[in-house]
């Protein structure tokens, strides 16, 4: 969970680099360490659905540091199919999942 306190003010945020609507995939890469994106969602696709804000970093504030630049958070809406191969629910089933900007990657 994003805490309020690491919310970065409009004057200190980058720009959001994707848009609500557009696609882009999880990047599917190892951590090690402290990592706030699921590994059942690395490399998925998926929509970002909305855009949160920038906050700083937590991957980076679990180290005592000071979590910037800050990164944009977005909520991005994953199909049960794409994220569970076997998924007998309605096609129409979905999830969203809060994911960092520097973990998206756009779809061409």
């Amino acid at each position: 969970m994003v805490r309020a306190r690491a919310r970065i003010g409009p004057d200190q945020a980058s720009p959001a680099r994707f848009e609500p609507g557009e696609p882009v995939r999880v990047a599917d890469r190892e951590v090690l360490g402290h990592c706030r994106t699921p590994t059942y969602l690395r490399g998925k696709r998926g929509v970002i659905a909305s855009i949160h804000g920038s906050f700083r970093n937590p991957e980076a504030l679990a180290y005592n540091k000071p979590g910037l630049p800050a990164q944009v958070l977005y909520k991005v809406r994953f199909k049960q199919g794409d994220v569970w191969g076997r998924y007998a629910g309605p096609a129409g089933d979905h999830l969203e999942a809060d994911i960092f900007e520097h973990w998206l990657e756009p779809l061409k």
